[in-house]
């Protein structure tokens, strides 16, 4: 195992200061980056250890806060904030921009070799990235297989990874082919993993707190989706094209 360096990084976005996690591997040379997205509760110790283990990896990675350091336990209040901005790819954007220039700015990352990941609402946000027309290696979302506005898919300009568990009710098998169905005709690289019997966050741990509906923990669907994810940036975003001893 690697040494692993974080620390917590402050940046403007959405009329908040959000407080974001930054990992760094072991070394001094630049390295594949990575920003992480947290589900719409907000950002969490999962997204932290997650940043962490892709730093053990080789990656920078940078996992993004969307409330601006507030974690939303209550569902009524997350849904408040996550609706309208889930109905807004501008303001996604926006806080996708912000995170992104925070990782590009990071001296041990490679601007030109970053790849978006997320879950619930921050893999909307990498998506919207995407549509957005940044050069991203890879995005990967769990459970947030949100559409874009009308003809923006084109824009995208990587491979594109999404996973969904079979039985969530958030994102129903017709909000899975309209997203598909928008991917194909955009004619993106994508790619599509059913989960059988998973229910909407099935890769996050329990929590001890109120759910909404059709929430809940698949240990072995969850195992299974980080390992695809990994198996995609070692695809898109290999740590090995780095030198040795960089």
């Amino acid at each position: 195992m690697t040494t692993v360096t974080t620390r917590t990084v402050a940046y403007p976005a959405d009329d908040l200061t959000m407080i974001g996690h930054l990992a760094l591997p072991a070394g001094a040379g630049r390295r594949p980056a990575v920003l992480v997205g947290p589900e719409g509760t907000g950002l969490s110790d999962v997204e932290r250890r997650r940043a962490e283990a892709l730093a053990e990896l080789g990656y920078v990675a940078l996992a993004f806060d969307l409330h601006g350091g507030r974690y939303l336990a209550d569902p009524e209040e997350m849904l408040a904030r996550c609706l309208p901005l889930l109905a807004d790819p501008d303001r996604m954007r926006g806080i996708g921009h912000a995170a992104l220039d925070v990782l590009r700015a990071e001296p041990r990352a490679d601007p030109d070799r970053i790849a978006a990941i997320g879950y619930g609402t921050g893999g909307a946000v990498a998506l919207e990235l995407g549509r957005d027309g940044v050069d991203l290696r890879a995005i990967a979302t769990v459970n947030g297989l949100i559409t874009g506005r009308p003809g923006e898919a084109s824009r995208m300009r990587c491979p594109v990874w999404a996973g969904v568990g079979s039985e969530d009710p958030i994102m129903p098998p017709a909000q899975r082919e309209a997203f598909t169905a928008e991917m194909q005709a955009a004619g993106v690289d994508w790619r599509l993993v059913v989960y059988g019997g998973a229910l909407h966050a099935f890769h996050h741990p329990p929590v001890d707190h109120a759910v909404p509906p059709g929430v809940g923990h698949h240990p072995r669907h969850a195992e299974r989706a980080w390992r695809d994810i990994v198996a995609l940036l070692d695809e898109c975003l290999p740590v090995a094209e780095d030198p040795i001893g960089s």
